[in-house]
């Protein structure tokens, strides 16, 4: 069986299916082209799909491999929205190309490399005709960078398996179960508004909001600290907005503006809860409201909906045992397939600062770990991080079948 399986595991598809899906300008909140084209591709196949309306007019892509009964199902997890794009490109973004072991495109570092890997390590069943007693769904989903609005949506309507693998890019050999958790919310300052002519009275909210935004940058957290997850808590200024009016007009220069707002993104431990952070920010800037009594600040969470693709969501850390059988089986497999021992097992560093799709399937109770080929990652500009390394997406489907028959075997 697993010779079979293997065979049916071919580079040159790999290349084929991440090249069709860099193709697609999925970000987030404009995915349901490409749901529907994988909705489409899964169909003619033979999979058994559900089209999943997460909101009006977005869809997400819910694929099984249906199995013959009496076995355990594992969901393959993996996103369909992408990172906004970066300055430096040179060349077409949406156009892959090759260049020795690396496919570039946008949006195939994060995560259509690792999307491209689940389906075919899921086809190869089909393709060889192999039966399993339990099944492989599919989970394609929306909205991972916006706090996993998809999979959320799916735990809410009691979608469950025994297990998942998600194919983020953590890297060769590398098995990611303990990650942050992550917050975002707006911080707004209001001032008083008029005309530069008559200036007495106002509140300049942008000036106010720059004295804020100093203070933060010496905030610290009372949290306990995490030997696995050394740099956190940690906290970033995203981005600042400042004007008139709650539209914050902005080209009424002559007027003093009564409105700014930041939004702040919280990268928190498991020990950390949602009203500690926010108590923690308070508590450092009253001194900052004590010496100044025009000084109006107010936290929202989430920010409010002026802002588009904001997060909704708290993404909840994770921390699953290491011990958990999908977590064992995964790293036998891999050095299975390439010989090697495994790298990291846990807080996978520095990648396991951030959250993904984990967040919710942990919280909904499925063991879970994440698991895909190595990329060009965030950090770099330009298609100098928009690749993902071939042979790993070819290592890592090899991985995900060979797991797929041990545990959807398991009764």
């Amino acid at each position: 069986m697993n010779e079979q399986l293997l065979s049916a595991i071919d580079k040159n598809d790999l290349i084929q299916i991440a090249s069709d899906l860099i193709r697609f300008k999925s970000f987030k909140g404009e995915e349901t082209p490409l749901a529907k084209y994988l909705a489409r591709w899964f169909e003619e196949r033979g999979y058994e799909v559900d089209l999943d309306e997460v909101e009006d007019g977005r869809f997400q892509t819910i694929a099984t491999l249906r199995g013959k009964g009496g076995g355990k199902s594992l969901m393959f997890n993996a996103h369909l929205d992408i990172n906004s794009m970066t300055r430096g490109w040179d060349r077409d973004p949406w156009e892959p190309w090759v260049e020795d072991d690396k496919l570039f495109g946008h949006g195939v570092q994060n995560m259509k490399g690792g999307l491209a890997a689940m389906i075919v390590a899921a086809d190869a069943f089909r393709k060889a005709g192999v039966d399993l007693k339990g099944d492989i769904v599919l989970a394609c989903v929306v909205g991972e960078t916006q706090g996993g609005e998809g999979t959320h949506h799916l735990m809410e309507r009691g979608f469950r398996t025994d297990a998942a693998i998600l194919t983020e890019p953590y890297g060769r050999g590398n098995l990611c179960t303990k990650h942050a958790g992550i917050l975002h919310f707006a911080l707004h300052v209001r001032g008083k508004s008029a005309h530069l002519s008559t200036p007495e009275g106002t509140v300049h909210a942008v000036r106010k909001m720059a004295s804020v935004i100093q203070r933060l940058d010496s905030l610290s957290f009372s949290a306990e600290h995490d030997p696995s997850l050394p740099g956190l808590p940690r906290h970033n200024i995203g981005s600042i907005i400042g004007g008139r009016g709650d539209a914050y007009i902005l080209y009424d220069a002559p007027y003093i503006p009564d409105m700014c707002t930041i939004i702040v993104d919280v990268h928190f431990l498991p020990s950390q809860s949602v009203e500690e952070i926010i108590n923690d920010v308070e508590a450092h800037l009253q001194p900052l409201k004590d010496e100044d009594p025009e000084l109006n600040i107010e936290i929202e969470v989430p920010p409010p909906p002026f802002f588009k693709g904001r997060r909704r969501l708290v993404m909840p850390p994770a921390d699953v045992p290491v011990d958990a059988d999908i977590v064992k089986l995964v790293a036998k497999n891999f050095s299975k397939v390439s010989g090697l021992p495994v790298g990291t097992i846990g807080a996978v560093l520095p990648a396991a600062y951030s959250a993904c799709d984990s967040s919710w399937l942990w919280k909904a109770g499925i063991p879970c770990l994440n698991y895909g080929p190595s990329t060009g990652g965030l950090a770099k500009s330009g298609p100098e991080g928009a690749y993902v390394v071939i042979s790993e997406m070819e290592e890592v489907a090899k991985v995900l079948a060979l797991t797929a028959v041990e545990f959807c075997e398991a009764s």
